[in-house]
């Protein structure tokens, strides 16, 4: 178990819907903080894979551009099956630690890529 760094943004993929349901409260549980016990999160250098495996084709999604230093429930980097190490949030996630969303749609062939505001974010 690893903590992220604080200066390292997470994503997390989202429909519009559960963005628009959770922007009425404080914060955003997600469907695997009850069932897994956090929520799922991905680095810029994983959310396309993500997308792909697991929303292919789906046009309804946002991407939270999430500041880990704002999160106020523990963040773990935990290892996947390929070596990569996944940040997972273990609590709910706070909405001041979303800095931003971004529409996230596939492209015209289905799958998804980097959107190229994800630069910005990252710098």
């Amino acid at each position: 178990m690893q903590k992220q760094p604080s200066n390292e943004p997470i994503l997390h993929i989202i429909s519009r819907d559960d963005w628009e349901r959770a922007r009425i409260g404080t914060d955003y549980r997600g469907d695997t903080l009850d069932t897994e016990g956090f929520i799922h999160c991905s680095t810029r250098d994983q959310i396309a894979k993500t997308a792909n495996r697991f929303y292919p084709g789906r046009t309804d999604l946002l991407l939270l551009c999430i500041d880990p230093g704002r999160v106020t429930a523990e963040i773990r980097y935990e290892p996947a099956e390929n070596h990569e190490r996944f940040p997972h949030i273990y609590g709910p996630l706070n909405l001041e630690a979303v800095e931003r969303t971004i529409a996230f749609e596939p492209d015209q062939d289905g799958l998804f890529s980097t959107p190229p505001q994800l630069g910005e974010f990252f710098q």
